[in-house]
Order: C-alpha cells, then sequence, then structure tokens
C-alpha cells in the first residue's frame, strides 16, 4: 500500500487500539474494527492533526469502511 494508507493505518490502529493488520480497506469501522461514534470523532480529529487537513463531521459520519475514509483523505491531501 502506499505512504498515506500506512500513516492511516497507524493512526487508527492507535485511536481505535487494534492490530494494524486487522486494518485493511474492506474493514468496517464498527463491526471490524469495535468504533463507537466517539472513537469515530477522535479518530477523525487525529487524523486531522497528523495529516493537516479538515474533515467535516456529515463526511465523518459517512465512513463506514476504512476505504472510504481513506478516498476523501486521499483527496483532500493532494
Amino acid at each position: 500500500m502506499d505512504e498515506l494508507f500506512e500513516k492511516i493505518k497507524k493512526i487508527i490502529a492507535e485511536k481505535l487500539e487494534v492490530e494494524e493488520d486487522k486494518i485493511t480497506l474492506e474493514a468496517s469501522f464498527r463491526q471490524d474494527l469495535g468504533a463507537d461514534s466517539l472513537d469515530t470523532y477522535e479518530l477523525v480529529y487525529g487524523i486531522e492533526e497528523e495529516l493537516g487537513i479538515s474533515i467535516p463531521d456529515e463526511k465523518a459520519n459517512e465512513f463506514e469502511t476504512v476505504k472510504d475514509a481513506y478516498e476523501f483523505i486521499k483527496s483532500q491531501v493532494k
């Protein structure tokens, strides 16, 4: 995977306290990674801080899978 995905994966692993090998593009934040709504907000905040981007709340609420978040973040980082 690319460098951006690796960064995102590290942030997800740290914030959700899951092993990095469980984090795939297909992984669901809620079902596979055990995130609740508070975890999701902390995760979004961590990504914003680390990557210097802004993720609107309404957009963050649409993130079901790691791929959803990755695709949006990739579009913002360019």
